[in-house]
Protein backbone atom coordinates (compact mmCIF):
# COMPACT_ATOMS: atom_id res chain seq x y z
CA UNK A 1 0.00 0.00 0.00
CA UNK A 2 0.91 3.40 -0.73
CA UNK A 3 2.17 5.96 2.55
CA UNK A 4 1.58 8.87 0.42
CA UNK A 5 -1.27 10.27 2.72
CA UNK A 6 -2.85 11.74 -0.67
CA UNK A 7 -5.20 13.87 1.36
CA UNK A 8 -5.88 16.53 -1.57
CA UNK A 9 -7.54 13.34 -3.60
CA UNK A 10 -9.06 12.67 0.14
CA UNK A 11 -10.51 16.21 -0.26
CA UNK A 12 -11.92 15.76 -3.76
CA UNK A 13 -13.18 12.08 -3.06
CA UNK A 14 -14.73 11.88 0.48
CA UNK A 15 -12.28 9.00 1.18
CA UNK A 16 -8.52 8.42 0.86
CA UNK A 17 -7.46 6.50 -2.19
CA UNK A 18 -5.50 4.00 -0.25
CA UNK A 19 -8.62 3.09 1.48
CA UNK A 20 -10.53 2.31 -1.60
CA UNK A 21 -7.66 -0.09 -2.83
CA UNK A 22 -7.76 -1.91 0.74
CA UNK A 23 -11.44 -2.35 0.47
CA UNK A 24 -10.72 -3.59 -3.06
CA UNK A 25 -7.88 -5.84 -2.00
CA UNK A 26 -10.37 -7.64 0.43
CA UNK A 27 -13.04 -7.99 -2.32
CA UNK A 28 -10.97 -9.47 -4.44
CA UNK A 29 -9.57 -11.78 -1.55
CA UNK A 30 -13.09 -13.11 -0.05
CA UNK A 31 -14.02 -13.72 -3.50
CA UNK A 32 -10.78 -15.94 -3.94
CA UNK A 33 -11.85 -17.61 -0.75
CA UNK A 34 -15.25 -18.47 -1.72
CA UNK A 35 -14.37 -19.40 -5.22
CA UNK A 36 -11.91 -22.19 -3.79
CA UNK A 37 -14.58 -23.15 -1.26
CA UNK A 38 -16.82 -24.19 -4.55
CA UNK A 39 -14.26 -25.07 -6.35
CA UNK A 40 -13.30 -27.94 -3.48
CA UNK A 41 -16.96 -28.95 -2.82
CA UNK A 42 -17.22 -29.24 -6.62
CA UNK A 43 -14.20 -31.92 -6.62
CA UNK A 44 -15.90 -33.87 -3.56
CA UNK A 45 -18.81 -34.42 -5.53
CA UNK A 46 -17.17 -35.44 -8.52
CA UNK A 47 -15.33 -37.17 -6.51
CA UNK A 48 -17.53 -39.21 -4.37
CA UNK A 49 -19.17 -40.33 -7.78
CA UNK A 50 -15.95 -41.98 -8.77
CA UNK A 51 -16.07 -45.97 -7.33
CA UNK A 52 -13.16 -46.85 -5.52
CA UNK A 53 -12.15 -43.46 -5.47
CA UNK A 54 -9.33 -43.28 -2.77
CA UNK A 55 -8.76 -39.60 -2.01
CA UNK A 56 -9.84 -38.62 1.36
CA UNK A 57 -11.64 -35.07 2.00
CA UNK A 58 -8.32 -34.19 3.85
CA UNK A 59 -6.19 -34.62 0.86
CA UNK A 60 -8.51 -32.96 -1.04
CA UNK A 61 -8.26 -29.71 1.69
CA UNK A 62 -4.93 -29.34 1.52
CA UNK A 63 -4.73 -29.57 -1.76
CA UNK A 64 -7.25 -27.04 -2.64
CA UNK A 65 -5.15 -24.67 0.61
CA UNK A 66 -2.05 -25.01 -1.78
CA UNK A 67 -3.70 -23.77 -4.55
CA UNK A 68 -5.40 -20.83 -2.89
CA UNK A 69 -1.70 -20.14 -1.69
CA UNK A 70 -0.45 -20.15 -4.92
CA UNK A 71 -3.40 -17.88 -6.40
CA UNK A 72 -3.34 -15.28 -3.24
CA UNK A 73 0.52 -14.91 -4.41
CA UNK A 74 -0.62 -13.95 -7.87
CA UNK A 75 -2.97 -12.23 -6.96
CA UNK A 76 -0.65 -9.86 -4.83
CA UNK A 77 1.54 -9.37 -7.01
CA UNK A 78 -1.00 -8.23 -9.97
CA UNK A 79 -2.82 -6.33 -6.93
CA UNK A 80 0.16 -4.27 -6.20
CA UNK A 81 0.86 -3.59 -10.11
CA UNK A 82 -2.48 -2.50 -10.20
CA UNK A 83 -2.70 -0.40 -7.37
CA UNK A 84 0.07 1.38 -8.59
CA UNK A 85 -1.63 1.98 -11.95
CA UNK A 86 -4.88 3.17 -10.15
CA UNK A 87 -3.15 5.47 -7.76
CA UNK A 88 -0.80 7.13 -10.32
CA UNK A 89 -3.64 7.22 -13.11
CA UNK A 90 -7.50 6.94 -11.58
CA UNK A 91 -6.85 7.78 -7.82
CA UNK A 92 -4.74 11.02 -8.40
CA UNK A 93 -5.58 14.49 -8.62
CA UNK A 94 -2.45 16.14 -10.76
CA UNK A 95 0.05 18.59 -9.41
CA UNK A 96 -1.39 21.54 -12.02
CA UNK A 97 -5.41 21.04 -10.98
CA UNK A 98 -7.09 23.53 -8.64
CA UNK A 99 -10.33 22.35 -6.92
CA UNK A 100 -12.86 24.55 -6.92
CA UNK A 101 -13.34 25.55 -3.33
CA UNK A 102 -9.42 25.94 -3.40
CA UNK A 103 -9.55 28.51 -6.21
CA UNK A 104 -10.27 31.30 -3.80
CA UNK A 105 -6.43 31.42 -2.64
CA UNK A 106 -5.42 31.41 -6.36
CA UNK A 107 -7.20 34.44 -6.92
CA UNK A 108 -6.65 35.97 -2.92
CA UNK A 109 -2.60 34.49 -2.68
CA UNK A 110 -1.07 35.11 0.54
CA UNK A 111 2.00 34.47 2.21
CA UNK A 112 2.64 32.52 5.57
CA UNK A 113 3.50 36.19 7.28
CA UNK A 114 0.42 37.29 6.11
CA UNK A 115 -1.53 34.32 7.34
CA UNK A 116 0.12 34.85 11.02
CA UNK A 117 -1.08 38.52 10.84
CA UNK A 118 -4.73 37.79 9.71
CA UNK A 119 -4.73 35.26 12.68
CA UNK A 120 -3.12 37.48 15.19
CA UNK A 121 -6.07 39.99 13.97
CA UNK A 122 -8.73 37.02 14.57
CA UNK A 123 -7.45 37.01 18.08
CA UNK A 124 -7.06 39.92 18.89
CA UNK A 125 -11.18 40.67 17.65
CA UNK A 126 -11.71 37.31 19.64
CA UNK A 127 -10.48 39.16 22.59
CA UNK A 128 -12.51 42.63 22.19
CA UNK A 129 -15.67 40.56 21.83
CA UNK A 130 -15.07 38.78 24.67
CA UNK A 131 -13.87 41.81 26.67
CA UNK A 132 -17.16 43.69 25.14
CA UNK A 133 -19.61 40.78 26.19
CA UNK A 134 -18.49 41.35 29.33
CA UNK A 135 -19.26 45.22 29.68
CA UNK A 136 -22.82 43.83 27.77
CA UNK A 137 -23.39 41.65 30.68
CA UNK A 138 -22.65 44.36 33.52
CA UNK A 139 -24.39 46.74 31.41
CA UNK A 140 -27.51 44.45 31.83
CA UNK A 141 -26.93 43.37 35.41
CA UNK A 142 -26.96 47.33 36.37
CA UNK A 143 -29.64 47.90 34.45
CA UNK A 144 -31.69 45.11 36.20
CA UNK A 145 -30.45 46.45 39.05
CA UNK A 146 -31.64 49.91 38.01
CA UNK A 147 -35.34 48.42 37.77
CA UNK A 148 -35.28 46.98 40.95
CA UNK A 149 -34.14 50.34 42.41
CA UNK A 150 -36.92 52.24 40.57
CA UNK A 151 -39.67 49.94 41.69
CA UNK A 152 -38.59 50.70 44.77
CA UNK A 153 -38.67 54.19 44.47
CA UNK A 154 -41.77 54.18 42.94
CA UNK A 155 -43.78 52.07 46.25
CA UNK A 156 -41.85 55.04 48.31
CA UNK A 157 -43.47 57.41 45.91
CA UNK A 158 -46.76 55.94 46.06
CA UNK A 159 -46.11 56.04 50.43
CA UNK A 160 -45.96 59.61 50.09
CA UNK A 161 -48.74 60.37 48.27
CA UNK A 162 -50.91 58.38 50.63
CA UNK A 163 -49.55 60.04 53.40
CA UNK A 164 -50.19 63.32 51.67
CA UNK A 165 -53.72 62.40 50.84
CA UNK A 166 -54.02 61.31 54.87
CA UNK A 167 -52.55 64.73 55.58
CA UNK A 168 -55.22 67.01 53.39
CA UNK A 169 -58.07 64.64 55.07
CA UNK A 170 -57.13 65.51 58.08
CA UNK A 171 -56.54 69.33 57.61
CA UNK A 172 -52.63 68.80 57.84
CA UNK A 173 -51.70 71.22 54.94
CA UNK A 174 -49.08 70.21 52.77
CA UNK A 175 -47.59 67.57 53.17
CA UNK A 176 -44.12 68.27 52.14
CA UNK A 177 -44.04 71.29 54.44
CA UNK A 178 -45.14 68.60 57.27
CA UNK A 179 -42.40 66.82 56.46
CA UNK A 180 -39.68 69.33 56.19
CA UNK A 181 -41.34 70.91 59.78
CA UNK A 182 -41.02 67.71 60.76
CA UNK A 183 -37.18 67.32 60.12
CA UNK A 184 -36.19 70.29 61.36
CA UNK A 185 -37.94 69.90 64.46
CA UNK A 186 -35.87 66.34 64.51
CA UNK A 187 -32.94 67.66 64.24
CA UNK A 188 -34.09 70.14 67.41
CA UNK A 189 -34.78 67.20 68.92
CA UNK A 190 -31.32 65.42 68.47
CA UNK A 191 -29.39 68.83 69.50
CA UNK A 192 -31.44 68.95 72.21
CA UNK A 193 -30.62 64.81 72.95
CA UNK A 194 -26.94 65.86 72.63
CA UNK A 195 -26.75 68.77 75.03
CA UNK A 196 -28.50 66.48 78.00
CA UNK A 197 -25.98 63.77 77.41
CA UNK A 198 -23.07 66.27 77.36
CA UNK A 199 -24.63 67.66 80.94
CA UNK A 200 -25.22 64.42 82.02
CA UNK A 201 -21.97 63.63 81.37
CA UNK A 202 -20.09 66.46 83.20
CA UNK A 203 -22.43 65.81 86.18
CA UNK A 204 -21.10 62.31 86.06
CA UNK A 205 -17.49 63.54 86.56
CA UNK A 206 -18.37 66.25 88.41
CA UNK A 207 -19.69 63.70 91.02
CA UNK A 208 -17.12 61.41 90.44
CA UNK A 209 -14.37 63.94 91.67
CA UNK A 210 -16.63 64.96 94.38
Amino acid sequence: MSVDPMTYEAQFFGFTPQTCMLRVYIAFQDYLFEMMLVVEGVMLKKLDGIPGCKVSPSQIRKCTEKFLLFMKEHFDKLFSKMEEVLLQLVLNIPKNVLLPEDRVQEQYPYSKEEFEALQDELRQLQEQYRAEAAVQQELLAELEEQKVVKAELEKILQCFDGLESICREHGAGNFKESFALLTQNSKKLQNVLKDVEQKSRKMKQHDQLM
